[in-house]
């Protein structure tokens, strides 16, 4: 009897540190408030505008004399917003919705705008990626095949191809093995306006998707491309940030360069032998005021480079 009270006083005494000592549960992250994202409409010049939110990844639209051509479609809770935005500018019915990339902030609303009988025009990799289902490569988190019907039926697998409505052309480029394996650029010629996907991000670090088929010597190489396209006028709607200019991709070309070249240096030295001493040895401090949005951007850029430059030795 001792020993049973003495024991039960002990339990009753230690459950109070025991429970303050249990980690806390698992929280869920929250999402955004959809309700409170709004749409910002941009005029570029001979009916092309850039819709952005803060949130998602930007639109572009060029709008013909029978139809609209729009240029990704943000996360899905977007959908309603985004057809305002545009019924705002024009009359005319979304015609094509071109996927840049395989990435949700860009392909969201694909379900949505294909019910609206919208065709979904993307390079063949985004296609066959999106039916088998993807991972991120910065989280890990996996994200299920899309439905069938979400997919784009209207693919390409060379380097390029035009999508039209009347008095509207887009030309779409295919670069392999940049952002992901199946970025696809964009250029409307008649109103000299460059849309990049997520291969060009202003003002930010951008992740190039390993996993994904992605690598930083591809979006360096298609940077260099750019510049070459159109002149000092060109519009350039990036994936992420406000309008930009061949100043301002420059920028970003260079500090590409910079990270990439610096990391390879410290690989090939012996400096660097894995992700987590890239990250302890922080080699872009230098870079991150101006580039990292947090310091979590700065930890995930220093995996990204690493695992590009990585690739690119072996």
């Amino acid at each position: 009897m001792r020993r049973s009270a003495l024991a039960l006083l002990v339990l009753f005494v230690a459950a109070p540190a025991l429970a303050q000592q249990a980690p806390p549960a698992a929280t869920p992250p929250v999402g955004p408030d959809w309700s409170k994202v709004n749409v910002t409409t941009t005029d570029l010049g001979n009916r092309t505008y850039m819709l952005s939110n803060g949130m998602s990844g930007n639109v572009t639209i060029a709008v013909g004399d029978d139809g609209v051509i729009m240029v990704d479609a943000q996360h899905a809770p977007m959908h309603e917003k985004l057809k305002a935005a545009i019924a705002a500018v024009s009359p005319q019915p979304i015609k094509f919705l071109i996927n840049t990339h395989i990435h949700g902030d860009h392909t969201g609303g694909n379900l949505a705008f294909a019910k609206d009988g919208v065709t979904i025009v993307a390079h063949e990799n985004v296609k066959k990626r999106l039916a088998a289902g993807t991972t991120s490569n910065t989280t890990g988190i996996q994200t299920p095949p899309f439905a069938p019907e979400a997919l784009p039926s209207k693919t390409y697998d060379g380097d390029g191809t035009t999508v039209e409505v009347k008095g509207r052309v887009a030309q779409l480029t295919h670069y392999r093995r940049a952002h992901t394996d199946g970025d696809t650029y964009i250029y409307f010629a008649d109103a000299n306006v460059l849309s990049t996907g997520d291969t060009f991000n202003n003002g930010r670090y951008q992740n190039s998707d390993w996993v994904n088929g992605g690598n930083l010597k591809g979006m360096i190489a298609v940077a260099d491309v750019y510049l070459t396209i159109g002149n000092d006028q060109t519009k350039i709607v990036p994936g992420h940030g406000q309008l930009a200019d061949k100043a301002q991709l420059k920028e970003f070309r260079d500090m590409m360069t910079t990270s990439l070249d610096r990391m390879t240096a410290l690989i090939k030295d012996g400096k660097v032998k894995s992700e987590a001493e890239a990250i302890e040895l922080k080699p872009f401090t230098d870079l991150d005021p101006k580039w990292a949005a947090n310091e979590q951007s700065a930890r995930t850029w220093i995996r990204i480079v690493y695992n590009s430059a990585k690739a690119n030795l072996e």
